[in-house]
């Protein structure tokens, strides 16, 4: 699921005591309106998968480095169903579903490529066919949601990652300057976020 933050339509209070501290701090109200709106649709599409009430969906992160509020999210009532979500400003996606699932939706930026983050996000073959900011930005969501399944780190970005072997993936634009990837264990669509 994907759209703009206004889009969904959930009550803060389903947001557990770490998620309110995380969105206070939050300097600006869109970027804190973009945080609150992908946690709530990660409950929302969850939901769907479970035919579950969202209301009763509690989204859990733990990191040992940075403690509750980082780290992979989880589902309490549903710790083995994949869950990802992301936020950029103005657009919000989240997905749900068996095994692992990442998610990543990024603005492409305007102008010529940029050969700085091209070099360092993509592999010498993936340099050698990318020509613009759009393609880089279609290479680093799909290297975004695997990182959010576990499967590569920022520092290995420019050394793999350009592999989908045995994984689902899932693209679409939201508008001009949005690209949005998905990847899963399990063939994805894509599905209404709910009225």
């Amino acid at each position: 699921m994907g759209g703009r933050p206004d889009e969904v339509r959930a009550p803060d209070d389903w947001l557990t005591e770490v998620e309110r501290e995380r969105a206070a701090r939050f300097r600006f109200e869109a970027d804190r309106d973009c945080f609150v709106a992908a946690h709530l649709l990660v409950r929302l599409c969850a939901a769907a998968v479970l035919d579950a009430r969202p209301d009763e969906l509690t989204l859990l992160q733990y990191c040992d480095l940075h403690g509750f509020g980082h780290g992979r999210p989880y589902l309490e009532q549903a710790p083995d169903l994949g869950v990802s979500f992301s936020h950029t400003r103005g657009y919000v996606c989240a997905a749900a579903g068996p095994g692992k699932v990442g998610v990543d939706a990024e603005h492409v930026p305007p102008g010529p490529l940029d050969p700085g983050l091209a070099d360092r996000v993509l592999t010498p073959r993936e340099r050698a066919m990318v020509t613009g900011n759009d393609e880089l930005i279609r290479h680093w969501t799909r290297k975004e949601a695997l990182i959010k399944r576990g499967e590569l780190t920022l520092d290995k970005l420019n050394a793999g990652g350009d592999d989908m072997t045995g994984r689902h993936l899932l693209e679409w634009s939201a508008g001009p300057d949005i690209r949005v990837a998905i990847v899963t264990d399990a063939p994805a669509r894509r599905a209404p976020i709910p009225e």
